[in-house]
């Protein structure tokens, strides 16, 4: 399987990564096909709301979305990973995610397989409702595959998620894909 991860944090080596870094390893050693594309550090522009694109068409915006369009139509799982910021997903993953809106109707027949990865500080059992429910309307407006959540709360930074479980959950999850 080609499995795109989507990385949105500024922090090339902050938590969140990590927790991707361990899936990525349980998915390559089960065989698959790994890329990433990391959105926390490429050229991308918000969605402008000017239609251009009719929902179904070319956006008019010329970044690295263009790139990124093409490796999700390529793949047949995207694993969206992200920090947690104010209870939500960081804005670099939120741009992605609005620029679909161009290419919705593929993205929606393709039935695409996907995973979301988060990190938070916050270790309340509430911290990760949001982004959950957030990912789940996602999933069933964009018809896809939901294939797991790992939400690791109380992972701040990269020693405190070190000492968590959730390191070792995202490589068994990379396994068993």
């Amino acid at each position: 399987m080609n499995i795109l991860i989507i990385k949105s944090s500024p922090h090339k080596k902050g938590s969140s990564n990590l927790l991707a870094e361990n899936f990525i390893r349980g998915a390559e050693e089960k065989g698959h096909q790994v890329s990433i594309f990391d959105a926390g550090h490429a050229k991308l522009h918000p969605c402008l709301g000017c239609d251009a694109c009719h929902m179904n068409g070319l956006c008019i915006q010329k970044d690295d979305m263009t790139e990124l369009r093409s490796q999700i139509l390529d793949s047949d799982m995207a694993v969206f990973v992200t920090p947690i910021y104010y209870f939500g997903m960081s804005a670099q993953l939120k741009t992605v995610i609005d620029r679909f809106y161009s290419f919705n109707s593929e993205l929606m027949e393709k039935a695409l397989k996907t995973m979301l990865i988060a990190a938070a500080w916050d270790s309340n059992d509430w911290t990760m409702k949001d982004i959950s429910a957030h990912y789940e309307t996602l999933c069933r407006y964009l018809n896809f595959k939901d294939q797991g959540q790992i939400l690791g709360i109380g992972c701040g930074n990269v020693s405190m998620t070190k000492s968590t479980e959730f390191p070792e959950q995202a490589y068994r999850l990379g396994k068993t894909i």
